[in-house]
């Protein structure tokens, strides 16, 4: 007699695909340039469509009830979408939601406040030709929104986002903000230049203000806002362990990124939001020589693995996009 499966979590996961290819990322930027990437294999095309048969083929879209749009999040990168706008009408085509991870993937801390206006401008603009649908979300390169470019959040609701995925509540040593709120929440600013993040309440109402950041640059005025749902962390004392996705998906054991998911869905009682990056299925990708030893290692640890990982991921939890699950906040 086999033993019965346990039931998978009743609860929607945010699942978010963040679309760019093995030589763009950040941690290759002091070895390739961004004007030499033209010179590289891409191997995005062939990374997505494998990652969106794995998708297709998981069981957690059977069970759902809605339409077949809400199966995920594709946060695609604007030098990739002009390049092959074809996998972009794919991923639209396919039922996944189509949001914007900027067009050069520059992290935000290296760039002017208009250079990157312009740089998610174009991005925002190439997605909207393509799929013929607003694009309403955003996530950072490198998730590079900090306490010190809480800025281009502004900018970001004034190019016509409503929602933004890019703060990550930890320690790290080129992103984070370990003080910022672990689940989703509103961000705006008042008269003397303090960001202020409030709380969604189960997703619908806002608790009392948690947070208020004080900062030198300009209000973001008029009463805007833009509301934010961070990377999902698991809690463990005062520090914040990162178990969303990426490199901390390849580098921990599944049973502990297990545990940190359903701790997230059962103890805090709210959807845990999951990243990856389809390179991450692509063991046989290129090696880049003169990468740092760190480089080297969260690039390139356990790369095999992912896509067992992500297999099992997919049948122990249930998966829709950000829109879908938090619509009734946006």
């Amino acid at each position: 007699m086999q033993p019965s499966s346990k039931p998978r979590s009743t609860v929607f996961n945010a699942l978010t695909i963040d679309v760019e290819d093995y030589f763009q990322v950040y941690g290759f930027s002091r070895v390739i340039r961004y004007e030499d990437w033209n010179r590289f294999e891409c191997r995005v095309e062939r990374n997505v469509n494998h990652l969106l048969e794995i998708l297709n083929g998981s069981p957690h879209h059977s069970t759902l009830s809605a339409p077949p749009s809400p199966k995920g999040t594709f946060f695609i990168l604007g030098w990739i979408a002009e390049r092959y706008p074809q996998l972009v009408k794919r991923i639209q085509k396919e039922g996944y939601e189509i949001a914007c991870h900027g067009y050069s993937h520059k992290l935000i801390y290296t760039q002017s406040r208009e250079e990157f206006r312009q740089d998610v401008r174009k991005a925002k603009a190439i997605l909207e030709d393509i799929t013929g649908r607003e694009v309403i979300g955003y996530r950072a390169p490198s998730f590079s929104i900090t306490s010190k470019t809480l800025w281009a959040l502004r900018i970001i609701a004034e190019e016509g986002f409503r929602y933004d995925s890019s703060i990550f509540p930890i320690n790290h040593d080129f992103y984070g903000m370990p003080d910022a709120p672990r689940f989703p929440f509103l961000c705006s600013q008042n008269g003397n230049g303090h960001f202020k993040f409030e709380l969604l309440h189960d997703l619908k109402e806002r608790q009392k203000p948690t947070h208020d950041i004080a900062m030198s640059q300009s209000s973001m005025g008029n009463g805007q806002s833009i509301k934010e749902f961070p990377l999902s962390t698991l809690r463990l004392g005062n520090f914040n362990l990162p178990v969303s996705g990426g490199g901390y998906f390849r580098l921990f054991p599944y049973p502990l990124i297990k545990k940190g998911f359903k701790e997230i869905n059962e103890k805090d009682g709210k959807p845990f939001i999951f990243y990856l990056h389809p390179w991450e299925l692509d063991p046989d990708q290129p090696k880049i020589d003169g990468l740092s030893l760190r480089s080297r290692m969260r690039h390139y640890i356990n790369l095999e693995k992912t896509e067992g990982k992500l297999r099992k991921l997919l049948s122990d939890f249930r998966f829709s996009n950000i829109r879908a699950i938090f619509d009734e906040t946006l």
